[in-house]
């Protein structure tokens, strides 16, 4: 498929869909977290996952290499995906599915805001400043608000937030170091089998395994694995056809999408305080992600010769 310079009807179809493919997956893990233990469940995904990206790769003809120099990176990656997903998945045990994809997909402000700091080249605009100050306080909102029913702990709160630094902390770690000299798909790799381990060795510290089976155990658990090595090729492939800037855009969708499923699947409430929060991090979100214009380029000021006609200066 040829590069687009814009976001078309077929992209924008796609982008929604993954979108909603991601909030999906938090309802997914919401319902396997009942019958299975949340970090042994994390660790399993990511072992069967990068056995799978590591046989996909090899069948393309780029299978994937662990270069000495790249250890250092690598295991850094992989240790800060792991408590990403330690955090993840024990804020969905806790806490509801609406309450999270607010707090979670807030991760686009802290990876600006640490990036302001920290990446050359990555300063906040006064646009993108407005939408971080937007967003944030769509977090601080859904965090402090307690009331309306259901699942609502302060401490799954505060875990996904967690979550949300730890993936915003992979990104800079990809952006930051050798590790972006690296094919994307090596750095999911990376990710996938540093992380597997870790997860598995915690897994004992967080009580039995098995809460109670269920045959649909199986199918979300293939699905956690198919959207952990696919589902990350398919937006790689996204971010090769159509700008990054336009495929950044539709980040607001995600905890809109997210909000709708667990209110329509889960039956969670939403209440009014969580809508806006939901409104103030998705136009937040929205904000950040316009296009910059290109800087003005100073024009000469012409002048006028005494026989009335325009000359250069």
């Amino acid at each position: 498929m040829a590069t687009r310079t814009r976001i078309d009807g077929i992209g924008a179809a796609a982008l929604a869909g993954f979108s909603l493919l991601l909030a999906f997956n938090q309802v997914v893990i919401k319902l396997v977290n009942e019958g299975l233990q949340p970090i042994f469940l994390a660790g399993v995904r990511s072992l069967l996952a990068a056995g799978v990206l590591v046989a996909v790769m090899a069948l393309r003809g780029a299978p994937a290499r662990f270069r000495r120099e790249m250890w250092g990176p690598g295991i850094a990656i992989g240790l800060v995906f792991a408590f990403e997903f330690v955090c993840l998945f024990l804020a969905l045990d806790l806490t509801t599915v609406t309450r999270t994809s607010v707090i979670f997909y807030s991760m686009p402000v802290w990876m600006a805001l640490a990036a302001h700091f920290l990446l050359p080249g990555e300063r906040l605009t006064r646009t993108r400043a407005a939408g971080l100050a937007l967003a944030f306080a769509g977090v601080v909102v859904a965090i402090l608000w307690r009331g309306g029913g259901g699942e609502a702990s302060l401490v799954g709160d505060l875990l996904a937030l967690g979550a949300a630094f730890g993936w915003a902390g992979i990104a800079l770690i990809a952006r930051g170091t050798r590790l972006r000299e690296v094919r994307p798909d090596m750095q999911l790799v990376w990710q996938l089998a540093v992380s597997a381990p870790v997860l598995l060795a915690a897994s004992p510290f967080f009580g039995p395994f098995l809460r109670e089976w269920e045959p649909v155990l199986w199918w979300g658990v293939g699905f956690q694995v198919a959207l952990a090595s696919g589902g990350f090729l398919f937006w790689l492939w996204l971010l090769t056809v159509y700008p990054a800037s336009g495929v950044a855009a539709f980040a607001f969708l995600a905890p809109c999408f997210g909000v709708l499923l667990g209110w329509g699947m889960l039956g969670e409430p939403i209440g009014w305080p969580i809508a806006g929060a939901l409104a103030l991090v998705a136009g937040g979100l929205l904000l950040m992600n316009l296009p910059v214009p290109p800087p003005q380029v100073p024009q000469k000021v012409a002048s006028t010769t005494s026989s009335g006609r325009g000359g250069a200066s």
